[in-house]
């Protein structure tokens, strides 16, 4: 019996791990330990194995992007390069498995610079504005595309 899939890497950028102390307003109250540990036993429920991964250092987010670009999936929340690192956007390309792009905040009804991700068009999908329950619903997404259940893998449409 061979072991379960890593799948998540999920890999959070800047000021990610200040979780339970930013404006309540966009990100609520949880903390990044937290939502780590929400995940992960999503993740532990359908089988799977979960990693995950915060820095504040866009070289690190970009090594652990290329130390996991052949895993089972990961969910990236680049934090403010989402809107500007194509660095970390030229590094997800090199992702052979599913990737979903998860924001706790409705980036598109916020400041305007917020607006736009460079990383979107590299993703398989993004799921914004949810909360914690945005980062569920990636689990499972991710798990039916890396088991070859929702269909072909690769970028979204724009």
């Amino acid at each position: 019996m061979s072991a379960a899939p890593r799948l998540l890497v999920m890999i959070h950028g800047a000021n990610l791990d200040m979780l339970g102390e930013r404006p309540v307003e966009h990100y609520g109250t949880i903390t990044l330990r937290a939502l780590e540990r929400l995940v992960s036993d999503e993740a532990e429920d359908r089988g799977w194995q979960c990693l995950c991964l915060q820095t504040n250092h866009e070289g690190a987010y970009i090594e652990y992007v290329h130390d996991y670009r052949h895993g089972g999936a990961l969910i990236v929340n680049p934090g403010a390069w989402t809107h500007y690192s194509y660095a970390i956007r030229d590094a997800l390309e090199l992702v052979t498995c599913p990737i979903a792009e998860v924001h706790l905040s409705k980036v598109d009804s916020r400041e305007e610079w917020r607006r736009h991700s460079v990383i979107s068009p590299v993703v398989s999908f993004t799921i914004s504005g949810r909360g914690p329950t945005g980062y569920l619903e990636a689990v499972g997404r991710l798990i039916e595309l890396a088991e070859g259940q929702a269909g072909e893998i690769g970028p979204r449409s724009a």
